[in-house]
């Protein structure tokens, strides 16, 4: 199976630095168009499953990128960004001041602090262990995954048998695709990021 992973587009959060777990948030209008573009470039993908995160600007990146084409989706809740909590929405240089010691915990140990009120990383990376032990059960050839950074980074590194603090490597952008043949004996990344169009003889 052919796992492609897509960042949701461009968001206003993203824009203005805040942190934006489950907090809504839509995509600029630079996010769209690179969805849009993103459904040019994968255009010859033979995709036969949809799947993305609960949140909207996920599904409206999925929906441009498939245009016109019948394929649905489905919102998978383990797909889900990380949820900050008190701190969604928030501007880091805010954070230092106003919850300046739970901030200092995150930063200094973000493997086992947690923001204030929400999800810690051994949450947040069960979470995604758990979305990674449910593909063997797939039958797709060609699964499209429409998520977010975080989901996609900890993803990657947990299907390649890495450590968790690994995520850091395989940093997802927006406006690009990346690609990883998925067995349940052998993990191979493909593509990471790439903006070229996708061409069927490519394989």
């Amino acid at each position: 199976m052919k796992l492609w992973l897509v960042r949701h587009g461009e968001t206003e959060a993203n824009v203005a630095g805040l942190y934006s777990g489950h907090a809504p948030t839509p995509l600029t209008a630079r996010g769209q168009q690179q969805a849009i573009r993103l459904g040019e470039m994968l255009r010859q993908v033979p995709f036969d499953g949809v799947l993305c995160s609960e949140l909207e600007r996920t599904q409206h990146t999925a929906r441009l990128l498939l245009g016109e084409r019948d394929i649905p989706f489905t919102p998978h809740p383990l797909l889900n960004e990380m949820y900050f909590g008190d701190w969604e929405m928030r501007h880091h240089r805010d954070l230092q001041k106003e919850d300046k010691d739970n901030y200092a915990a995150w930063c200094a140990d973000w493997q086992h602090a947690a923001p204030t009120n929400g999800e810690g990383f051994p949450d947040f990376s069960r979470r995604v262990a758990a979305f990674a032990a449910e593909l063997p059960g797939y039958t797709y050839q060609n699964l499209l995954i429409v998520s977010h950074q975080g989901v996609l980074s900890l993803l990657t590194a947990c299907l390649l048998g890495m450590p968790t603090a690994s995520m850091w490597h395989f940093r997802i952008d927006h406006g690009a695709w990346s690609v990883i043949d998925f067995t349940p004996e052998f993990t191979t990344l493909r593509v990471l990021n790439s903006r070229a169009i996708w061409l069927p003889e490519e394989g």
